[in-house]
């Protein structure tokens, strides 16, 4: 999807327990026909949780027949975008030549690199006959020395992901190790993303061991170390303590986070980088059509002014 500066979403409870770093509540913004987007990551007081740079939260809508989503092609430099649903299906296009029906629960990892563009539209059939639509998307900021590498797409469906269905909680890898279990995706720097079901009182255990970690509460309540937080809220942690997770409603929520970069990234709409004269050079090549065209689209969002 396509991102421009807004204000930065607002702080989150004001009461935390001692593990937390940060909680986030998201800021709505409804970007027409009703599709709200939720955005918690970049935030004036966190850039990146691991490499997680943007993470928005699109739905619940329900498109009427004849109606859907339609982000025309736009550019991507220096990151991977991640598209993950819940309800609803959005046909994924690229300038690589990648045609792909994203599906709930399964895994699309784009790879923009040195460059790539994309469309993401409501397919034919479920724009005809309408849909629900709720899902996430992420930008994972990649490492310095792989800013640049050839672009790509993977995409496992949901039964290619590794599951584990405990008494009262479910957890799908998607990417990275978590729970014990690895997922199959490939990455160039080490990160984790799983979806967590939980039933009322439920309790899970958020790993130890990774470095930057948090949690986004997509609906639900939860507690942790005697505090209450309903979602949607983004929970980040401060490095290396065990965290338990009880759910005081049923909960559906994203573990999420990984290696700390090397350092800060520049981001001005859809590029990201760690050098200002890159993103400069990005602006020009959209502006120039030096990007490559996206297989059966005939439109393209231009350069905002």
């Amino acid at each position: 999807m396509s991102w421009m500066p807004d204000n930065d979403p607002v702080l989150g409870d004001p009461k935390s327990c001692d593990a937390l770093d940060l909680v986030i509540v998201p800021r709505t913004r409804d970007l027409g026909d009703g599709f709200a987007v939720r955005r918690a990551l970049p935030h004036g007081k966190r850039q990146m949780v691991g490499p997680f740079i943007f993470f928005d939260h699109f739905g619940p809508v329900q498109f009427v027949s004849g109606k859907g989503m339609d982000v025309r092609p736009h550019p991507h430099i220096g990151l991977a975008t991640v598209t993950y649903l819940f309800d609803g299906s959005i046909m994924h296009r690229d300038s690589e030549g990648n045609i792909q029906e994203i599906q709930p629960g399964a895994m699309n990892l784009m790879t923009a690199g040195r460059g790539i563009a994309h469309s993401e539209r409501t397919p034919d059939a479920q724009r005809a006959s309408g849909q629900k639509m709720l899902g996430l998307q992420s930008w994972i900021a990649l490492p310095a020395g792989s800013e640049e590498i050839a672009p790509s797409f993977q995409h496992y469906g949901a039964g290619d992901l590794p599951m584990i269905s405990e008494r009262d909680f479910t957890a799908r890898v998607i990417a990275g190790s978590s729970f014990g279990i690895s997922s199959p995706v490939s990455m160039v720097s080490p990160w984790f993303y799983t979806e967590v079901t939980a039933a009322q009182g439920a309790s899970i255990p958020l790993d130890p061991d990774h470095e930057e970690r948090a949690i986004y509460v997509v609906e639900g309540e939860v507690e942790i170390a005697n505090e209450r937080y309903e979602g949607p809220r983004l929970l980040i942690f401060r490095p290396g303590d065990r965290i338990t997770v009880k759910a005081r409603t049923a909960t559906r929520m994203m573990f999420l986070g990984g290696d700390a970069l090397e350092g800060p990234r520049h981001i001005w709409w859809n590029f990201v980088s760690s050098s200002k004269e890159r993103i400069e050079q990005a602006k020009q090549d959209w502006k120039t059509g030096r990007f490559a065209p996206v297989p059966q689209e005939h439109e393209f969002i231009p350069l905002p002014e």
